[in-house]
């Protein structure tokens, strides 16, 4: 018997691996009931989960379903997230991402990699003046993309710091974590405002002085869209890749074999990074999917309206698609994960991603041969946010 309420208790994350495991086994498409009528669906193998993030019958508008907040203030904060090209369908979705694609492709982001190397050596230097256990999230995995984010789309440096507070405040709120939602996110929006106003003045080779432009020539982008657009640009920029760094660290600290193997040979490094992203995925599930219509899927029947969520962690463990599944294995090489999505909506940033993790990681572990966790100290905690896999910290030692 299958615990439904598993999936929604406070320690979830910790035992989530052997309960998708579970579930790939007994019930890989998984229905959970609801009070309110409501039937949310979690698809749990490799091939199901990629078929569900294709399948043009699972659609993101959940406006087709539900009735938008007849309160006018806090419609207006919750337009910033319903215009997000990550929760559109075409030929809205298409729309949006042709205009930013330019800037995220392979041969664009290459050239940032000076930078970006830059950036991680500055840090670097920065933690080699502290003493004693420090906290690799807050020291290097989340300054370093915040940074390359912030920079590419033309933030001021002091500002930087801010958008931590709201995007957490923002990614928590799924699950009703967040008190402060309503005002961190008026707060986002007003400097947004400033930001925009100011970029109109002085307009700059960032993006988002050419997203404005595009705004203002009205065939593009709307306003709702560019707010949307900004806030989702800052917060998919840094979530995924603090979440790649840090747990793929993690992993290989919880291997000390696989992390001797790769400071032995750095030629791992894309590999390993791959493995990180597949072994603790650092996104959990995709972002919601809604049954257009009724119709039958692998023998489940699915409802108009029903929540579909793609467990994205699961996948990358099944044991039907990967060899030796559970085994961390930065020499793993038929490596097809899916922690970055698939379809139309696959992740716009992953090659800064992969960039950033894969310089990240390999500066680090040059610069600090004899890293290792701290100890008495708690063991490393994942955040408890259901859509994220995440540590909260994690405090490691430099030397020996």
């Amino acid at each position: 018997m299958i615990d439904t309420e598993t999936v929604f208790k406070s320690n979830f994350k910790v035992g989530a691996y052997p309960f998708y495991e579970k579930l790939r086994q007994q019930d890989p498409i998984f229905a959970m009931s609801h009070e309110n009528g409501q039937t949310s669906w979690i698809v749990t193998k490799y091939d199901h989960v990629k078929e569900v993030l294709k399948k043009s019958s699972f659609i993101k508008d959940q406006s087709k379903f539900f009735s938008g907040s007849s309160d006018e203030e806090q419609s207006k904060i919750l337009s910033v997230f319903r215009n997000m090209m990550l929760d559109v369908d075409p030929p809205d979705h298409t729309r949006l991402r042709k205009l930013v694609q330019p800037y995220f492709n392979p041969k664009t982001i290459k050239n940032l990699e000076p930078r970006i190397a830059e950036i991680a050596d500055e840090l670097l230097l920065k933690m080699k003046e502290k003493k004693g256990p420090i906290d690799l999230i807050n020291d290097y995995a989340f300054p370093l993309p915040i940074i390359v984010i912030s920079e590419l789309l033309g933030v001021p440096s002091e500002d930087r710091d801010k958008f931590r507070k709201w995007s957490n405040t923002i990614v928590a709120a799924v699950d009703n974590l967040a008190n402060t939602f309503e005002e961190d996110v008026t707060a986002f929006i007003e400097y947004l405002t400033y930001l925009f106003e100011e970029r109109k003045d002085n307009p700059g080779d960032d993006l988002i002085s050419k997203l404005i432009q595009a705004e203002e020539e009205g065939e593009q982008l709307n306003k709702d869209e560019l707010y949307s657009m900004i806030v989702l640009l800052i917060i998919a920029g840094h979530e995924t890749t603090v979440n790649l760094i840090a747990n793929t660290m993690f992993a290989l600290f919880e291997h000390p074999d696989q992390l001797e193997k790769l400071k032995e040979d750095f030629s791992f490094i894309e590999t390993a990074v791959e493995e990180g992203l597949r072994y603790y995925s650092p996104v959990d599930f995709s972002t919601a999917r809604w049954a257009e219509e009724d119709l039958e899927f692998h023998g489940k029947t699915f409802r108009r309206g029903d929540l579909v969520l793609a467990s994205l962690s699961s996948a990358n463990r099944d044991e039907e698609k990967f060899n030796k599944a559970g085994d961390f294995d930065i020499t793993r090489e038929n490596n097809p994960h899916v922690a970055f999505g698939f379809g139309i909506h696959f992740c716009l940033g992953a090659p800064l991603a992969r960039l950033e993790g894969k310089i990240a990681i390999e500066k680090l572990l040059i610069a600090f041969p004899d890293i290792h966790l701290a100890e008495n100290t708690s063991p490393p905690q994942f955040r408890q946010v259901f859509l994220l896999r995440g540590l909260g910290v994690l405090e490691v030692e430099l030397d020996t």
